[in-house]
């Protein structure tokens, strides 16, 4: 098959414009949203974060992700995926006004997490649709070099949208409420964004539309277990998720151990640390660019497989070498050379399961990958929690996530060949 490599092919196709459109403005919310729970749970003056109270955040808005994705997947497959974006992005936007409310508000703590997992709940359909509906819009010999795109200009997106949060919640007018009213906004843009695409062009097909929905969800369990079934018939597909999920797992518990070295062994003040974070997220989001550039050359000269496992092999060396340096330089290096590297398995892993499965599980299969992507991270931050000393500083966890990303390298290596 051959592998278009330049973006500008993609480009020219109208559809495929429209979509994009719709994930950065998005995504670009997500990162304004993400950036204000943050700075709510982490660097708030008046609490005194440690890893096991991110742990525990973490799996208040993550993990209830494994109980929404099944029936996403089942849902996918059978509503118009441009409804989903449509509706899911409007009741975001929603959902994301209440918080800020909550967030100005008197109320029990336990209500701002419950809206706030609202809001990321949603999120799980969104992003699932875009995926399952990228195939779409482009032909199959041009879904490397659009996943190698559309991936990462939407994490892009959400990198300038977390920088922008960043800005607002430098400012001495900025507070956490108004950061998420302006993702609020942005929820909204990619609303009406959506209304641009034609109801039926993303599918799913038609006879699968006009089942009912709730019958499908009635039988959740029966259908994931044939996409279970689906996905193991396909061995490439498995193996890449797997290699995927852990390899989220690792930039997970990195993601913990930054966070508290930025709050607590990098800066004096919560703003000084929460600029620290904001070059992190930069340094990273710069290394996700630089994938979007490299992965499709490099998929077209080595080939997928191959192109996984160097990506893993690299980030073993990687994690160690600059990791255990605990200094600020090295670890902004590495959190633009492991952004490079993580993003390079996912526009790989995405191509791999877009040209496996077919599309009448394409949107199970994307909804169990997101729960295998959260779950991975909430088990990463539990891992965290445990290893972490409260500055962050932990050789044991820099040495686990090194034998991972060395032990991913490895089974790639037997799985493909």
């Amino acid at each position: 098959m051959p592998v278009v490599r330049d973006p500008r092919v993609l480009l020219r196709l109208r559809d495929f414009r429209r979509l994009l459109a719709v994930r950065l403005l998005s995504q670009c919310a997500d990162g304004v949203y993400q950036v204000a729970l943050a700075a709510h749970v982490v660097f708030s003056p008046e609490r005194q974060a440690s890893p096991g109270a991110i742990a525990s955040a973490m799996a208040v808005l993550l993990l209830p992700y494994s109980l929404v994705g099944p029936f996403a997947g089942v849902l996918l497959d059978r509503w118009p995926r441009r409804q989903v974006l449509l509706l899911g992005n409007l009741l975001r936007a929603l959902l994301a006004g209440v918080t800020a409310v909550l967030l100005v508000a008197t109320v029990p703590e336990w209500l701002f997490y419950v809206s706030a997992l609202c809001v990321t709940a949603v999120n799980r359909f969104v992003l699932a649709g875009l995926s399952a509906a990228l195939p779409r819009v482009v032909d199959e010999d041009r879904l490397v070099v659009a996943n190698s795109l559309t991936p990462t200009a939407g994490t892009l997106a959400a990198a300038a949208g977390g920088g922008l949060a960043f800005l607002v919640r430098l400012t001495s007018v900025g507070s956490d409420a108004a950061v998420v009213l302006l993702g609020a906004a942005l929820y909204l843009g990619a609303a009406l964004a959506s209304l641009r695409l034609g109801r039926a062009l993303l599918g799913p097909p038609p006879e699968l539309i006009r089942s009912r929905p709730w019958a499908a969800v009635r039988t959740t369990a029966r259908g994931l277990a044939e996409g279970v079934r689906h996905l193991a018939e396909r061995r490439a597909a498995a193996g890449a998720l797997a290699a995927m999920t852990v390899t989220r797992f690792c930039y997970g518990a990195l993601t913990v151990l930054v966070l508290m070295l930025c709050r607590y062994a990098w800066s004096a003040t919560e703003s000084e640390g929460l600029a620290l974070l904001g070059l992190a997220v930069a340094a990273s989001g710069a290394g996700y660019f630089a994938a979007a550039l490299l992965s499709p050359w490099a998929v077209g000269r080595l080939g997928t497989a191959r192109w996984m496992t160097v990506c893993a092999a690299a980030a073993a060396v990687l994690a160690a070498g600059l990791g255990l340096t605990f200094a600020p330089g090295p670890l902004l290096a590495a959190a633009f050379l492991l952004g490079l590297v993580t993003q390079s398995m996912k526009i790989a892993t995405d191509t791999v399961v877009q040209t496996s499965v077919e599309d009448a599980h394409r949107g199970r299969v994307f909804s169990l990958y997101d729960v295998l992507f959260n779950a991975a991270f909430v088990a990463a931050a539990g891992l965290a929690a445990l290893l972490l000393p409260p500055d962050g500083r932990s050789v044991s966890l820099v040495a686990v996530v090194a034998v991972l990303y060395a032990a991913v390298a490895v089974a790639l290596r037997r799985c493909f060949t």
